[in-house]
């Protein structure tokens, strides 16, 4: 055997140890969760599902993600991602997604993880003057999917390792968070994150113009006030946006209302006019219709579905 194969088969085993450790910690850190839950670890959640999952709608904000066993798809528009335990997820800006997981059993129920970061986390990072050289951008997509390698795997158990010793988190994980983020950037996937901290790139420019579309959700949406905030010419803000994001200014716009929409749908009284009215639809007809279309049925009769049923 060559010394080639000797490393490939010692970066192989070494790969496969390391998953085997990461299933059995978040195994036994999972044994008590549905579903998933925050930790002790500021933005670090945990994952655990005994069975396929029915679809959920979100706004997946930018974190690092990963399956240590099962398999999920998720969705942003039109585009579909499927992504299992030889990959990780890394979502560079605020996107409204739904996600489903599709392999998971009793005896294999899905485990995963997700830490969430700010872009200035990623900022300070790459303005560190003893960075390397970044690799060349290979796309623009907020959101992707990357094979994971050993380095990835290792830095996720010590993560959850931290879990078993609080006292040392305060001191431990900066540098940690440091070093994964670092991981990140400098992997051939990793131009959003990249252009997401660099001064001026389109992709930033667009995370602006999504800062402002979340806090006037309610107000009618003008394209020509996004494109001047970022900076562009109206086809150019519309091309990179659909770049970053897999979608039209107008259709985020519709799906972050609508996912706000059921959020007040579950967690209150209000009737469809209010809550219509409430994310900034002028006709109650046209929200019903699109709630539908997006939740798969009308508002009151998701609200009936959601509530638990009443026992004597």
């Amino acid at each position: 055997m060559s010394s080639v194969e000797l490393l490939e088969t010692a970066g192989q085993q070494r790969f496969l140890l390391a998953r085997e450790a990461l299933i059995a910690t978040l195994d036994r850190l999972t044994r008590f969760i549905v579903r998933g839950s925050e930790t002790a670890i500021p933005g670090l959640w945990l994952h655990r599902l005994p069975h396929p999952g029915e679809k959920r709608h979100a706004l997946q904000k930018p974190a690092f993600a990963l399956i240590a066993q099962g398999s999920k798809r998720l969705q942003i528009g039109d585009q579909t991602y499927h992504y299992d335990s030889l990959n990780y997820l890394v979502s560079a800006v605020d996107l409204p997604v739904s996600g489903q997981v599709v392999e998971a059993s009793f005896s294999q129920p899905y485990l995963g993880m997700r830490l969430d970061f700010t872009p200035n986390e990623i900022s300070e990072l790459l303005h560190d003057s003893a960075m390397p050289p970044l690799p060349k951008e290979s796309h623009q997509r907020g959101l992707y999917i990357s094979p994971l390698d050993p380095h990835i795997v290792e830095l996720a158990l010590r993560l959850l390792n931290l879990l078993d010793n609080p006292t040392d988190i305060p001191i431990l994980l900066p540098q940690l968070k440091r070093e994964i983020l670092y991981r990140l950037l400098m992997s051939p996937q990793g131009g959003p994150l990249r252009a997401l901290a660099l001064e001026d790139s389109h992709t930033q420019r667009i995370a602006r113009a999504i800062h402002l579309l979340r806090n006037n959700l309610t107000q009618p949406l003008r394209v020509e006030s996004l494109a001047k905030e970022a900076f562009m010419s109206v086809s150019t803000f519309h091309y990179h946006f659909k770049q970053v994001t897999t979608l039209s200014p107008l259709r985020y716009q519709k799906q972050l209302r609508l996912q706000e929409a059921r959020r007040l749908v579950f967690a209150s009284d209000a009737d469809v006019a209010q809550v219509a009215n409430a994310v900034g639809y002028k006709s109650v007809s046209q929200f019903s219709r699109e709630y539908s279309a997006l939740f798969g049925q009308p508002p009151l009769r998701d609200r009936r579905r959601a509530q638990p049923i009443s026992r004597p």
